[in-house]
């Protein structure tokens, strides 16, 4: 039976489950994803300590869950925090290896990692932590006839919600137009009167509050523990080759993308689902290598 005719046989109510299950996990890359691009698309700098900046932030939200019992305060203070954490980490380490070699900075961005790993096992030591969902969203409501997790449905709204605020941001403000210019050009935007070094520490700030707001939903949804981070990191990276760097356009379509083939992927294919996810990656690079919705160069 071709992968055609098992799509066509099964039901209405199964089809809707798993496209919902591909929106969960294409929301969970977006968060990682968009973060990532859009440091990228300003900073030019590959963070590979963004899927371990949103590791710290599942410990900091289960952490303060645990402490308050309130998810809710988590939802608030998780993100505003680690946004400190990224404008910190810009003012510190990034804005000093701008210019110098690209394996420089990974170098660094790699010890960051490090760092965060030894402080989270110092910190909540090196068991796995489980959180429950926020009394509100337990349980499960109907959908085509089947259930489906509450938490899951409100997880998929508010990250709707999110990019469609962070498309607004990036196109419809000032300062989301000014992002954009330092972007296009620090040393014109910087000439024009731009504070290009305080728009590079907003966005490495906003990429980490996005990271940590996975963080935070992350937890009632699967285990917490030190590898965590590489649940994500390969997919994201593959979302932000696909969408194209420095584009949050491209990291929704392309987290919709991976989302959808990690889900079905499971189905048609079990255990095989990761080489579709590359092999779109693969055609996608060779036909544009500047991904779908990145800028091309020259």
């Amino acid at each position: 039976m071709s992968i055609a005719e098992d799509i066509a046989m099964m039901r209405a109510d199964s089809f809707v489950a798993y496209v919902l299950n591909g929106l969960v996990q294409a929301s969970c890359l977006f968060l990682l994803a968009s973060g990532l691009t859009l440091i990228f698309g300003v900073l030019r700098i590959l963070n590979f300590a963004h899927a371990a900046l949103f590791m710290l932030a599942a410990y900091l939200a289960a952490q303060v869950i645990t402490s308050t019992g309130s998810f809710w305060l988590a939802l608030v203070l998780v993100p505003a925090v680690m946004a400190l954490v990224g404008a910190a980490l810009e003012r510190a380490l990034l804005r000093r290896v701008y210019d110098v070699p690209v394996p420089y900075q990974l170098l660094l961005t790699f010890g960051v990692i490090l760092v965060i790993k030894d402080l989270i096992k110092l910190t909540w030591g090196t068991a796995s932590r489980t959180i429950a969902e926020p009394p509100a969203l337990r349980g499960a409501t109907s959908v085509l006839g089947r259930d489906y997790p509450l938490y899951n449905l409100f997880y998929i709204a508010i990250i709707a919600v999110v990019a469609v605020g962070l498309w607004v941001f990036l196109h419809h403000t000032q300062f989301g137009k000014r992002i954009q210019a330092a972007a296009a050009d620090r040393e014109m935007a910087s000439a024009m009167g731009i504070n290009v070094p305080g728009i590079y520490t907003a966005v490495c700030a906003a990429g980490t509050a996005l990271a940590a707001l996975l963080g935070v939903f992350h937890g009632p949804m699967m285990n917490i523990h030190l590898d965590v981070d590489h649940q994500y990191i390969v997919e994201a990276f593959a979302v932000v080759v696909i969408g194209g760097l420095g584009s949050v356009p491209g990291a929704l379509v392309g987290s919709l993308l991976v989302g959808m083939l990690d889900s079905f992927g499971i189905l048609l294919i079990p255990r095989f689902q990761m080489a579709f996810i590359y092999m779109v990656m693969a055609a996608v690079l060779i036909v544009r290598p500047q991904g779908l919705f990145g800028p091309r160069e020259g």
